[in-house]
């Protein structure tokens, strides 16, 4: 299993400072880190879940729980982004087990298909159509593209949170890739099945 990276490898924790001040009560910093950190969590949950409200909660979740721990913060260990990352995504796998063993009530909505922060880069026809053949890769497929790609995180950083090897993560985004490149090929530009 591949350890989380520790924040001494990479130099100071850039976010150290401000979990200190949270843990002394500071309501300035927290909300310093919310406005840093809470575009990519609910960037994270709603690429894994499907639905930015669910995607919400679990950023909401996530915040609540640095408020708690803040104060027990150990730097040096971790970097207090990659804890934060692995809280949300604990999160969501939590959700997506829920999910599996609980059928949809009858009446159900599909989810909010809004355009998310990239829409000034795709359409609306290219963002249905790449969420759908995201979400049908299987799950640490998905979860390695969007650590990688969504969340820009490192290949180190997404492994360790991962809980796999970096060489591990790379097949995962090779067979990832891979699937979704013959999805979007097999639908061509307007979703229709070729």
């Amino acid at each position: 299993m591949g350890e989380i990276e520790r924040a001494s490898d990479r130099g100071d924790d850039p976010d150290a400072d401000l979990v200190r001040r949270i843990g002394q009560g500071d309501g300035q910093a927290a909300g310093t880190l919310v406005a840093r950190k809470l575009p990519r969590l609910k960037a994270l949950g709603a690429r894994l879940l499907g639905d930015p409200q669910e995607a919400e909660d679990i950023a909401q979740e996530v915040f609540l729980r640095v408020w708690r721990h803040a104060a027990g913060w150990t730097p040096g260990a971790a970097r207090f982004d990659t804890w934060m990352h692995r809280v949300a995504l604990n999160l969501c796998y939590d959700r997506l087990r829920r999910r599996r063993e609980a059928p949809l009530p009858e009446g159900w909505d599909a989810p909010d298909d809004r355009a998310g922060p990239d829409a000034g880069i795709e359409t609306a026809g290219e963002q249905d159509r790449i969420a759908a053949a995201l979400a049908a890769l299987p799950d640490r497929q998905r979860e390695a593209i969007v650590l990688t790609y969504y969340q820009e995180l490192r290949n180190a950083e997404a492994a360790a949170l991962m809980g796999i090897h970096v060489e591990a993560l790379e097949s995962l985004l090779s067979r990832g890739r891979r699937a979704l490149r013959a999805r979007l090929t097999e639908a061509g530009p307007n979703g229709d099945r070729r």
